[in-house]
């Protein structure tokens, strides 16, 4: 699809505009990135990896949770979100995956980490435990993309540059805030997740981004990434919300034959568990991973 800017996208990321934001930027292979690595100096670190749309404001709650537990998080806005690079590349699973390595690598950390990834996050995290098993400690999936039924409409909505390139001209904004309807289930995190993430969509290119990830990342017949990640042998931990209306829970009993999880719960959310149940996801990640960080040591 070839790259534009759209209605309403009036700002534009460059080393200026960075210097009144938050957060810290480094240069990888395909651009800039947005990222923070906060916590105790001495503690494993979590690696989190989010959703189709989110900045890394999304984590701040769970990372904070985390932190407080002695944990040291790195959280990064994955290319074509928050004040990371619209890179004109395909924006799909291998780039979001160097991004997180490359970072990780950039940043010195060499000791194993703890990778969380949420929704099409989810895919990410799995594609990555793949490709660097060696890197990991555990893997925490929350309400991840992939095993959606396969909506042929859809499918053919992506299936060309032009007709994806047209549809996100055209009606890209409403589908946007539409999708950012159904992710929370409490209205006031609703709208607050909303005007977080149209925020950081007046940077050009963010729904260029946005329909490219959606052309390239499939959301259904993804059962091979769970079943090929459940094989790896990592410590695994599923995490699924009650109401969840993206990613629907009816595929959680398949995502556990498949991803094969230590452990699994599900909460009393909706699509966004750790955005909504900070303090609960914290909880389950901390007390999973020291669990399994103890077996290491001893």
């Amino acid at each position: 699809m070839k790259y534009f800017v759209a209605s309403g996208e009036d700002r534009r990321l460059d080393p200026v505009s960075r210097q009144c934001l938050r957060g810290s930027f480094v240069e990888l292979s395909d651009g800039v990135t947005h990222y923070e690595l906060a916590g105790p100096e001495d503690g494993d670190v979590v690696l989190l990896a989010g959703s189709l749309t989110v900045p890394l404001f999304y984590w701040d709650g769970l990372a904070a949770e985390l932190q407080a537990r002695g944990l040291r998080t790195l959280a990064c806005s994955a290319y074509g979100r928050g004040y990371s690079d619209r890179v004109r590349a395909r924006y799909d699973e291998t780039l979001f995956v160097r991004q997180l390595f490359e970072l990780k690598d950039k940043l010195g950390i060499r000791q194993p980490v703890h990778l969380v990834g949420t929704s099409i996050g989810g895919l990410v995290a799995m594609q990555y435990a793949r490709q660097h098993r060696e890197s990991l400690t555990t893997l925490t999936i929350a309400g991840p993309a992939g095993l959606i039924p396969k909506r042929v409409p859809t499918h053919r909505l992506f299936a060309s540059d032009l007709l994806t390139g047209f549809v996100a001209r055209r009606f890209g904004r409403r589908l946007l805030e539409s999708h950012l309807g159904h992710n929370v289930r409490d209205p006031q995190r609703q709208a607050e997740l909303t005007a977080m993430v149209l925020d950081a969509y007046r940077y050009e290119g963010s729904l260029y981004a946005f329909f490219e990830t959606l052309q390239h990342v499939p959301l259904s017949g993804r059962a091979d990434v769970f079943e090929r990640a459940g094989d790896l042998g990592i410590p695994t931990l599923l995490l699924w919300g009650a109401d969840d209306n993206v990613t629907p829970i009816g595929a959680l009993d398949t995502a556990r034959s498949l991803l094969k999880p230590q452990e699994s719960h599900v909460l009393d959310c909706g699509h966004m568990a750790p955005y909504e149940r900070p303090r609960e996801v914290a909880e389950r990640i901390a007390s999973f991973t020291a669990t399994r960080t103890e077996r290491q040591d001893s």
